[in-house]
């Protein structure tokens, strides 16, 4: 009953937004390509800002009161996977968008296949349920606040998500600003997105099994394998982090080719934030006695994000691989 009332949740809350930039369109429309209402102009003239203020009343605002409500900000993990895809819809769609229609398509097509293949990702790690647990990140927040934890949560789970969110969709503004025809670059721009995608995919595929076999194993009573070094993970010690940073990263190439080179900005910060992340999650691996021998050898050998050979423990390649 929990999951099912989680589903009607989590499909009802992204509404308000929705209907109302389909009012303004209706609006807009109809009334001959034009707005009078000085609301409707605002939202014709300032694309940008509007996508921020829908994002800020019906995430930042709307989910965090959800969140408290719940005693939960699980919400916000699915919808990272959701929010892009309806970004890249808006610019497309709004009135003010100019842009090459095959480079459009291109980018919605590829937004879609990402989307597709992390929430496939977040969903099964979840075992198919909808708002069981929330980040762990979050977690270990919310016991470290405390009583302060209800109006932190609002500026560090929520406003800081406008920030990476808006920022690493900053090219889907720019494929939609600019109408030059498709060349080269945008041929090299799909290439890494694609690579991101195949990547992230592997690797998070490798992991998920990694876990279940573990999984397996402690249900059998039988020794856990401590570190998974196989695969992808035998080159990089988190391999699926950098094939998402190919993806954001491949976005920045089209927007850099129509000349909105700024637009990396937001793939900056997302990395940066990832580098930072990449530091809890392994120190969270250390601190699990089990493993933390094993894992410690890894950080040794193996390369951080970019996938290369193994070193050997004392320094330089090791000809084993």
């Amino acid at each position: 009953m929990g999951n099912l009332k989680n589903v009607v949740i989590a499909l009802v809350t992204p509404l308000p937004s929705i209907f109302f930039y389909l009012s303004f369109l209706t609006h807009y429309y109809q009334n001959g390509n034009s707005t009078s209402s000085g609301l409707w102009a605002w939202c014709l003239h300032h694309p940008f800002l509007l996508a921020n203020a829908l994002f800020f009343v019906n995430v930042n605002i709307l989910f965090w009161v959800i969140g408290l409500l719940q005693s939960s900000h699980w919400m916000i993990d699915p919808y990272w996977t959701v929010i892009p895809v309806l970004f890249v819809h808006y610019y497309a769609t709004h009135p003010l968008a100019q842009y090459d229609w095959w480079r459009s398509r291109v980018v919605m097509l590829m937004t879609w296949v990402w989307s597709l293949r992390l929430s496939h990702n977040y969903f099964r790690r979840e075992k198919w349920q909808w708002g069981v647990r929330e980040d762990w990140r979050f977690a270990d927040m919310r016991h470290q606040y405390g009583k302060n934890w209800w109006w932190v949560s609002f500026f560090a789970v929520y406003l800081s998500q406008q920030v990476f969110i808006i920022g690493v969709c900053l090219p889907f503004y720019a494929v939609h600003s600019v109408d030059k025809p498709w060349n080269i670059w945008d041929v090299v721009a799909v290439a890494v997105c694609i690579c991101g995608i195949v990547v992230a995919y592997y690797a998070d595929t490798e992991l998920h099994n990694f876990v279940s076999r573990n999984e397996k194993l402690k249900e059998q009573g039988m020794p856990i394998v401590p570190n998974l070094d196989k695969g992808l993970w035998l080159y990089s010690r988190h391999p699926n982090y950098f094939g998402e940073q190919l993806w954001w990263w491949g976005l920045v190439i089209f927007a850099w080719n129509l000349g909105q080179g700024w637009t990396f900005v937001g793939s900056l910060i997302n990395s940066m934030c990832l580098a930072y992340v990449t530091l809890l999650v392994e120190n969270r691996m250390m601190k699990q006695e089990y493993r933390a021998e094993a894992y410690r050898l890894y950080q040794k050998t193996t390369s951080v994000w970019i996938p290369w050979y193994k070193s050997s423990p004392s320094g330089g390649k090791d000809k084993n691989t």
